[in-house]
């Protein structure tokens, strides 16, 4: 018997099956696929990779005029950039399998499915085989979106529609791309393929782009999209897909786009299909598995961490689950704080949030204030982006705490990750005002704001 079966192989199931290991815990951990679930091989890192080829060519083809660099005939070679992806993507698998195999844990190629109790623990049945565990950690991730919209199933069967998964795959590059979307997914696949010289129309049925980013923010990036040569359709409801268009409709009037590629990026549904939940009474709700603040489910010894649960539907954020899920397991008090996950859309320029914005905390009836300032405080940043409209904005509760920071600028991805440290430990105003940061760096735009409050 197993102290723990895990199921599923991303973010969450393999963190916790390391962590687990290292504590001394008999671990199996079960995948049908690729180990590092979407994140790995169809998301988060494939997407990055190419994302920053897009960046590199940017600056080649354009940008660099404005730093006194020329490049005469940049071109992207997008074959190459898919053959980097692929190479990276498997390079960093390679790297799980072989720390999980280091750590001593299980590895089983195949997809559980749970059929029930047994004395002392669960019964888990795989490929015709029985296999047995005191706990159960559910892992197996999510899947897109699909909306009951007329001719999607079939554009998607006959490829001209694409999910992410099948974006990240294409060595040419469409004419005419549509994005149904303006989320994270939605937003970074339009920079890309604008950068490597599609035309690209992002429909979002929202009054903004960005879905949770901070509004301002949101703004300003899409400004700097449109500048870039996208077009932004938003309160659009997409009604139909059809041979080489995409229907909509805008202001009570039904309205047509022409595309040689569709991209549908609206979200993700937690993937618990199959896994036999009913047959110890899980409970799950809006399809997703319940999980309280130490990701226990309703039935005891069964935890789920990741995007199963649809708490935060990010990689970073599945892997604390996951240790937070084998800390308890191991007899340890700890908790998941949802207040301090970051977020960033992987676009030039990057933009990212941690924690409260002003409109959130006033939703939520916290006394709170907005320090705003722009990007142009940092040194650095002027060095290195020539006319950038960044802003930078941090939320303080009225003790004097840090409770939300949100910037528009390169390379915001790195710079969040010091105001969530600081959300996280709950630091003031005056404890921040005490820190030490590199000068020059773009992170000093952190020290400026705080003496701003």
């Amino acid at each position: 018997m197993f102290d723990l079966i895990i199921m599923g192989g991303g973010p969450a199931g393999y963190t916790a099956a390391e962590r687990a290991a290292h504590k001394g815990l008999k671990v199996a951990l079960f995948e049908q696929a690729k180990l590092g679930g979407v994140c790995l091989n169809e998301g988060c890192i494939p997407s990055k990779t190419i994302l920053n080829s897009a960046k590199i060519f940017d600056y080649a083809a354009g940008y660099g005029e404005k730093y006194g660099v020329f490049c005469e005939g940049a071109r992207m070679d997008l074959p190459a950039v898919i053959a980097r992806k692929n190479k990276v993507v498997r390079v960093l698998g390679v790297g799980i399998e072989a720390k999980l195999r280091a750590a001593g844990v299980t590895l089983i190629r195949a997809r559980a499915a749970i059929e029930g109790r047994i004395d002392g623990g669960f019964s888990v049945c795989a490929e015709d085989t029985r296999y047995e565990a005191k706990q159960l950690l559910l892992a197996a991730g999510s899947q897109p979106v699909i909306p009951n919209i007329p001719g999607l199933r079939q554009g998607l069967e006959s490829g001209f529609v694409c999910t992410s998964r099948e974006m990240l795959e294409l060595t040419e590059a469409p004419a005419r791309l549509v994005v149904i979307g303006g989320g994270v997914i939605g937003l970074e696949m339009a920079s890309m393929f604008r950068s490597v010289g599609s035309q690209v129309a992002v429909l979002e049925m929202l009054d903004h782009i960005g879905g949770q980013t901070e509004r301002e923010i949101a703004e300003i990036l899409q400004k700097n999209y449109v500048k870039k040569g996208v077009e932004f359709i938003l309160n659009a409801r997409v009604s139909a897909i059809g041979s080489g268009e995409v229907t909509y409709e805008k202001d009570g009037e039904s309205r047509s786009i022409q595309a040689d590629r569709v991209l549908l990026s609206i979200g993700r549904r937690a993937d618990t299909e199959g896994l036999g939940l009913e047959s110890i009474g899980v409970a799950c709700e809006k399809g997703a598995v319940v999980t309280d603040g130490q990701m226990k489910t309703n039935v005891p010894g069964v935890f789920a961490a990741g995007d199963i649960n649809g708490r935060s539907m990010l990689a970073h954020t599945a892997m604390r689950e996951a240790e937070v899920a084998v800390n308890v397991i191991s007899g340890e008090d700890d908790r998941m704080d949802y207040g301090a996950v970051p977020s960033v859309i992987y676009t030039n320029p990057e933009a990212a949030g941690v924690g409260e914005t002003l409109d959130s905390a006033v939703q939520k009836g916290i006394a709170a204030r907005e320090v705003k300032l722009s990007m142009r405080f940092s040194g650095r940043y002027v060095a290195e982006n020539e006319g950038g409209d960044g802003i930078f904005k941090l939320i303080v509760d009225e003790g004097g705490r840090l409770i939300g920071a949100h910037l528009l600028a390169n390379p915001a991805s790195e710079i969040i990750g010091l105001c969530a440290m600081a959300i996280s430990m709950k630091c003031d105003i005056a404890t921040l005002k005490k820190v030490v940061l590199p000068h020059p760096s773009v992170s000093e735009i952190i020290h400026e704001g705080v003496f701003m409050v």
